[in-house]
């Protein structure tokens, strides 16, 4: 997608957030290959003025349809529609959410919109009332079924003292995702992979339960990896506090292994790549308490009875579809080359990634990994990275894999 340079239109509606967005024009502009031209709605001009726009991004910072200073030949609104390659509305606004849902173009920017034919983006930002409304709710997934990405707000203390969801997604994110649009290769495009990440919690009675210390991340990163390289995306989630970037993205929440099972079982085989980053539990109570076990009963039971949990890695290896490639993940603590060699022929996968406990910034809640990669053909050590890093490693090998 990289050819000369790369037109964001970035749209800014008039929220207390718009300052950030002054951070994230900063940041965009430095590259190169990206040209920017700010709209502003005459709202957005009462939080922060287009001159700081016009400074950054070195163009004209648009707020007036009917400025008598533009050529009349060239009608703006069509023209900067035309050459926009990513249009993004951030801060966006209920007001402006609304508007353009249900088809209003009646200032410079939601007119744009309605005229772009690019890759669209919308940051939401307000009140957490606000963005809880139903009416809100509905036409944000109206958006999202007619080819606008939604950029998730995340929950915090907002501007009105409330603590609530409806913060503007973190610059970091947006950048990053505008990045991951202009250099990513759609090489998974008609490929449907099905992945799975986090956690499974196996109750032992309502209030304790067995589980791992997974936080989600990696397989959240690769869903959101093989999203943007084009790939119709399934991600079956444990219990994390972590939500994807893209609404797009199928997730389905679970709880337990059993939960995971039977979902898996039931929709693999529509899938062509299979990739289980989840930290499944190996075992879990055998009678499950529908009431707390009290601490007096808790002293005189010397041992819970354990009992497996099914291997779905194991099931899916055994049952695998013809063509359908499979990888698994697994953490040693000791001999990892050799263990997941054994795990990775006894279940019969594609490719195994996996990760050592002893060093230092791989594994558990962290944002960085140290993988080792097993796939028929080789074995491939990485240093420690990103784990968004390491996901285009193992999709790339994946996509080698599959082409040759």
């Amino acid at each position: 997608m990289i050819l000369d340079k790369i037109n964001i239109v970035i749209g800014v509606s008039g929220g207390i957030s718009c300052y950030k967005i002054a951070d994230l024009v900063s940041r965009l502009s430095k590259h190169e290959n990206i040209n920017i031209n700010i709209i502003m709605t005459k709202n957005a001009t009462q939080f922060i003025s287009p001159l700081t726009f016009q400074t950054l991004s070195k163009n004209r910072c648009i707020v007036d349809m009917f400025d008598s200073n533009y050529d009349y030949i060239d009608i703006k609104h069509i023209s900067i529609a035309k050459k926009a390659d990513i249009l993004l509305i951030a801060p966006a606004t209920a007001n402006i959410i609304s508007k353009i849902a249900n088809g209003i173009a009646d200032d410079m920017l939601s007119t744009v919109v309605m005229a772009s034919r690019c890759i669209k983006l919308i940051a939401p930002a307000m009140n957490n009332f606000m963005y809880e409304n139903n009416i809100i709710q509905e036409n944000i997934t109206k958006l999202s079924n007619n080819e606008f990405e939604i950029i998730p707000p995340i929950s915090g203390l907002l501007a009105c003292n409330e603590n609530g969801i409806g913060k503007l997604a973190s610059v970091d994110t947006i950048h990053d995702i505008i990045l991951g649009k202009i250099n990513t290769i759609k090489d998974f495009i008609g490929k449907k992979i099905l992945i799975t990440a986090g956690p499974t919690v196996e109750n032992i009675d309502p209030v304790r339960f067995i589980s791992n210390n997974s936080s989600g991340k990696m397989g959240y990163a690769i869903a959101e990896e093989a999203f943007l390289r084009g790939a119709d995306v399934t991600l079956i989630s444990g219990p994390t506090n972590i939500e994807t970037k893209f609404l797009k993205i199928k997730k389905i929440n679970i709880t337990s292994c059993d939960d995971m099972f039977n979902i898996v079982s039931n929709i693999y085989k529509n899938f062509d790549i299979i990739i289980k980053a989840a930290a499944v539990s190996d075992y879990k109570s055998y009678n499950i308490s529908k009431e707390k076990i009290k601490k007096d009963k808790v002293n005189n039971i010397k041992y819970i009875e354990l009992i497996e949990n099914i291997d779905i890695l194991n099931y899916l290896g055994k049952n695998k579809q013809k063509n359908q490639y499979i990888c698994g993940f697994c953490m040693e603590t000791e001999n990892l080359v050799e263990n997941a060699k054994i795990k990775f022929k006894n279940k019969n996968l594609d490719m195994i990634v996996a990760n050592d406990l002893n060093e230092i910034g791989a594994g558990f809640k962290v944002d960085t990994n140290i993988g080792t990669i097993i796939t028929k053909k080789d074995i491939f050590f990485c240093n420690k990275m990103k784990k968004s890093e390491l996901s285009k490693i193992i999709l790339d090998k994946i996509i080698y894999d599959i082409t040759g």
